[in-house]
């Protein structure tokens, strides 16, 4: 059994991506060819936004956004304390200072309530202006971008959504990539929609910012090739990684989306009663990227996990280690129990087995070895 099985997804699309791949190299552009442009304009029209750009990796994504911003040395950035590193790292590259938030530990998200407290607690001591906030898209479920935006607004601080995880999710029929005043995602192979290597996507209505973001990823280039304006960075999409996604693009919108859907129901229904199952609130809509349960405690979640190894079944913990408490974060003198919801999940989380071909008879497996070591 996979965690997710990309080979199985391949020989599905095997055709259709053979095709594009071999097409992109008989065109000889690999660098920025019509496929990029194409698969730009196909995930705007899908996402809901004027504008998508798209680069190398979903933390250049986020990197990119915070250059249009300006944001710098003396800058607060409020990011959730339960995410993968990239979140607060792109913060710090920019010489900003990430400001760790909890999250609800039913959604896995950033607490609204707990960001506002934050952001109150960072204006009191005066040593940092907050300045943007970057909510993440966790598992496949979109943040609570009605509090979490009334917030920024409030504050007067730009929103970054985090989108890595979130490609496909949705609130009230909103898709994911169209809540944050630039929004961001991530095309690695085990994203909800992935390509096969890395890759990455920016959305915006701005179309100053856009046009900002289409100069920042080739070098800070100006409307001639070789007068670079400003300084930027080398963060292309690669034209076959284009090509492979747009091959991806349309099974994940035909039905891809749907059967992963499915199978987290298919697990809800099993597991109920069992352990914690992720939940997900009235009018939203996730595209899983991930199956997250909770266990009482650490004891029991590993023991899980022996036990789901010794019976054929891959599972991952995402994460064991809450930000406030990364090494290359101990320079900020967090205490210890800062951010308890987030320091609990660490603990008693459990990733399984998810993606849109996983069989019942596999669904039922997992289950089955779930309800025998609980």
């Amino acid at each position: 059994m996979q965690f997710r099985d990309l080979k199985y997804q391949y020989e599905v699309l095997k055709t259709d991506i053979d095709k594009a791949l071999i097409g992109a190299a008989a065109a000889n552009a690999y660098i920025m060819g019509p496929q990029v442009k194409e698969l730009e304009e196909q995930l705007a029209a899908y996402v809901g936004v004027k504008h998508c750009l798209s680069c190398a990796n979903g933390t250049d994504a986020l990197t990119l956004a915070l250059k249009v911003w300006g944001l710098g040395p003396g800058d607060a950035v409020f990011v959730p304390d339960f995410t993968f590193f990239s979140t607060a790292e792109v913060v710090s590259l920019e010489g900003a200072t990430p400001v760790f938030v909890d999250v609800d530990k039913a959604t896995f998200n950033i607490d609204a309530c707990d960001l506002e407290k934050t952001i109150r607690a960072t204006i009191a001591d005066g040593r940092l202006r907050p300045k943007a906030i970057i909510a993440v898209d966790l598992f496949g479920l979109p943040a609570d971008y009605t509090a979490i935006g009334r917030t920024a607004k409030q504050y007067g601080l730009w929103l970054l959504e985090d989108g890595a995880q979130g490609f496909g999710g949705a609130i009230n029929g909103k898709r994911n990539g169209s809540f944050g005043d630039i929004s961001t995602t991530s095309f690695f192979p085990a994203k909800p929609l992935g390509c096969y290597g890395d890759g990455g996507a920016i959305f915006t209505d701005n179309d100053e910012w856009a046009a900002l973001i289409a100069s920042l990823r080739v070098h800070g280039k100006g409307s001639f090739k070789y007068d670079n304006v400003r300084i930027g960075m080398n963060s292309r999409l690669d034209t076959m990684q284009a090509a492979v996604l747009q091959v991806k693009l349309k099974a994940f919108a035909d039905y891809e989306l749907e059967a992963v859907n499915e199978v987290a129901k298919k697990y809800g229904e099993q597991l109920a009663g069992t352990v914690k199952t992720p939940i997900v609130p009235r009018n939203f809509y996730s595209s899983w990227a991930q199956y997250t349960i909770q266990l009482d405690n650490r004891e029991q979640r590993d023991h899980l996990q022996v036990a789901l190894k010794e019976a054929g079944i891959p599972s991952m913990i995402y994460y064991p280690t809450p930000m406030h408490a990364q090494t290359a974060y101990r320079n900020l003198h967090y205490p210890a129990d800062s951010c308890p919801s987030a320091l609990q999940l660490c603990d008693t989380v459990l990733s399984l087995p998810m993606h849109p071909y996983l069989k019942t008879t596999d669904i039922n497996l997992v289950c089955d070895a779930i309800k025998s070591n609980v």
